[in-house]
């Protein structure tokens, strides 16, 4: 669902900046107390980073990848699942051509804001109504499937506002081929919680980071050079529809389309291309933590008192 620099044009780009902005400010806000240590944040980052990179297939030469907002949200709390997944979408953006840069602040929307944020305070609104731990289980999967439709919905409104297709034409594909996504996306999510949630119990506080990060190095280096090749849902739309047009990179990423251009083996190159994905995801998360927790910390030794990781 990373939507290319050339689908996008007008002033859907800056409103949806200032939007997500605004979003992902207020994520930060609320998550300036949180308890989780920076090395768990980043570590869930880095997997959803991995889990991203494996698409699996659909229909009709369709694949769908994770989006991975209820699952961060899940394991981190709503704010720091924003936060997550918004700094995995500007990894892709600037490290992998994934989404472009001019569309940036519509992918933030969509996959942060929508994904992680309206997903995980809509599971928390369905848990506490479903109190029991087979309701828990049917909220996650719920909020992970809703995640995914909300999100094609709001891709269709920004295709329909920046002209590229009416949206009449363009809401039914997107919102039906996405409702089959969103199954594997509910499937992944609740068994993946249900592994972090098994680990956690048999893992002391350090394990509960280097069991996500070591799965996100697998799945990246081993796992991903085998994934589904089949255009993702939107952009098979948007071949069928004749909206998905060639253009010029704005910005010339390192690793464009997870590859690196001095290794000729396609899935050596994929595979340590989601590898150095992994690592700057879980060093740019920990770093992000880590100054959200120093920031509070000098704003709060002006009163006296002194926060702790």
């Amino acid at each position: 669902m990373h939507i290319p620099d050339s689908m996008l044009h007008g002033g859907i780009c800056p409103v949806t900046a200032a939007v997500s902005s605004i979003g992902i400010a207020t994520a930060a806000y609320s998550a300036r107390h949180a308890k989780t240590p920076p090395a768990r944040f980043a570590a869930v980052t880095a997997l959803i980073f991995a889990g991203q990179m494996m698409n699996f297939p659909v229909m009709d030469g369709t694949s769908g990848h994770l989006l991975g907002g209820v699952l961060a949200a899940s394991l981190l709390g709503t704010p720091l699942g924003v936060l997550s997944v918004a700094v995995v979408v500007v990894i892709q953006s600037l490290l992998f051509s994934d989404g472009g840069v001019t569309v940036l602040g519509a992918n933030l929307f969509n996959m942060a804001i929508i994904g992680a944020g309206v997903g995980g305070l809509l599971r928390s609104a369905l848990a506490a109504r479903w109190r029991s731990p087979a309701g828990n289980i049917m909220a996650t999967a719920a909020a992970a499937w809703a995640s995914i439709v909300l999100a094609s919905f709001a891709v269709s409104v920004e295709l329909a506002v920046a002209g590229q297709i009416a949206f009449s034409r363009v809401v039914a594909a997107m919102v039906g081929t996405h409702a089959l996504i969103g199954l594997g996306e509910a499937v992944i999510t609740v068994a993946a919680c249900a592994w972090m949630s098994a680990a956690d119990a048999a893992e002391s506080p350090r394990g509960k980071a280097i069991m996500p990060l070591t799965a996100a190095a697998v799945i990246a280096l081993a796992l991903s050079p085998f994934a589904c090749g089949f255009p993702d849902g939107l952009e098979w739309i948007a071949g069928k529809y004749a909206f998905l047009h060639a253009s010029a990179p704005v910005f010339v990423s390192p690793l464009p389309g997870y590859s690196v251009p001095c290794i000729a083996n396609e899935q050596l190159s994929t595979g340590l291309s989601g590898l150095a994905g992994v690592m700057v995801a879980f060093a740019a998360s920990w770093a992000l933590l880590r100054l959200m927790g120093c920031t509070v910390a000098r704003q709060s030794s002006g009163t006296g008192s002194v926060l702790h990781e």
